[in-house]
């Protein structure tokens, strides 16, 4: 199991639970917006909103953190993050917020202790790019979006 050191941004409610894995078998551990004084941001349809968590977290070297969206608010209200999935690397300190889109076509509130977002510890492997002459040849070859079949 991986350590991931969380702390409370100043002021923020220590109310709200800090992220949870819901299940023994989960991948992603529930993340909350942690709003100041307990408020609640309105999404319009096709409005997007930066929601703080009130947290900071500490990411060993050689992981990141994803930010994904969760389902059940995708399929019942067609709230997701238009960067998913995000990603927070180990070196990143500052406040963790989660851009949330509404892509529904109902008017959404988020609420104070909300889960919002999960988070899933990734490991991640740095590569060295290195310029070249040449590719090596495949039987995709240079075929781009679709070429495999349909869509």
């Amino acid at each position: 199991m991986v350590a991931i050191r969380v702390i409370r941004e100043e002021g923020a409610d220590p109310s709200v639970p800090l992220p949870s894995y819901e299940t023994t078998g989960a991948a992603g551990a529930d993340v909350r917006a942690n709003l100041p004084g307990g408020a609640s941001i309105t999404l319009e349809p096709g409005q997007r909103a930066l929601v703080p968590t009130g947290l900071r977290i500490e990411i060993p070297q050689g992981f990141e953190v994803q930010v994904r969206p969760r389902s059940g608010l995708a399929l019942k209200h067609g709230i997701t993050l238009p960067n998913a999935p995000g990603t927070i690397d180990s070196d990143y300190r500052g406040p963790l917020g989660v851009i949330v889109l509404n892509a529904g076509q109902e008017v959404f509130e988020i609420t104070h202790g909300e889960r919002i977002a999960q988070l899933v510890v990734a490991p991640v492997v740095q590569a060295a790019f290195e310029a070249a002459d040449t590719l090596s040849d495949t039987a995709r070859g240079a075929g781009g979006f679709g070429s495999t079949g349909r869509g």
